[in-house]
């Protein structure tokens, strides 16, 4: 292969400033840690309460949970990131329109963490009601019967079993959040896949760059991955999760 391998232009200044190549991935994968951990919190949050709704034995909170998946996880990530930014802050009321446009502090990132938190609440929300559909039925019957309210047997009886079974998939879904953020480069987030593009094309060094990102994106998703592996061993009740490699 005709390539001139060049490893040392992490270290070599770009050509329209002070900064190192190097300077310019460290900054993007501190924006992808940002956006991909504020996403999570976001998405764990609203995917729990979600997934709880879908369950409960309320028509209508039933179909508000499955109106909330169904919206947002069958439209593509990318398709709702430019819905989000350009669309919705048009059918605003005119002054936050405008300030959402104009004035509104850390746009990109907001409404990236926004987006990926949504997108990836609903596939919680997925995960949580089936958590919670494979607990026997006296679990909540005896919890009422001894004098809990419905929330309150969510809260102390159900949820906290079912999201131990469900530990397997939300790691899957934890090292998701962290690839997914590379979506946000198309709204004009900082982070790893825009800073690799934009050294890609000053430096013309794009085999070294895309590697380096690589490892990077998979440093990211391995540390989740043996994070989510330590809170499920934490957590395992004998006999209540199966265990896993």
């Amino acid at each position: 292969m005709n390539y001139h391998w060049n490893w040392g232009i992490f270290l070599e200044q770009v050509k329209s400033g002070d900064e190192t190549y190097l300077d310019w991935l460290i900054t993007g994968l501190g924006w992808t840690l940002a956006v991909s951990l504020t996403a999570w919190l976001l998405a764990l949050s609203i995917g729990i309460a979600v997934g709880a709704l879908r369950t409960t034995p309320s028509r209508l909170l039933v179909g508000l949970g499955n109106a909330w998946v169904e919206l947002f996880r069958n439209i593509p990530l990318l398709v709702q990131m430019f819905l989000w930014f350009f669309v919705v802050p048009e059918f605003l009321p005119r002054d936050w329109s405008l300030w959402v446009k104009q004035e509104m502090p850390a746009k990109e990132f907001v409404t990236a963490a926004l987006c990926l938190g949504f997108f990836t609440s609903a596939r919680i929300a997925e995960q949580v009601r089936a958590g919670v559909g494979s607990l026997p039925r006296g679990q909540r019957d005896a919890s009422l019967a001894l004098g809990f309210t419905l929330p309150q047997s969510y809260r102390y009886v159900i949820l906290p079993q079912a999201l131990r079974i469900v530990i397997p998939p939300l790691t899957s879904e934890f090292m998701n959040v962290f690839k997914n953020s590379s979506v946000a480069f198309a709204i004009g987030v900082l982070e790893l896949t825009f800073q690799a593009r934009q050294m890609q094309e000053d430096s013309e060094q794009g085999i070294e760059t895309y590697l380096a990102v690589t490892l990077l994106y998979f440093i990211c998703a391995f540390s989740a991955n043996r994070g989510m592996a330590w809170i499920e061993a934490r957590t395992r009740v004998p006999g209540l999760i199966a265990r896993t490699s």
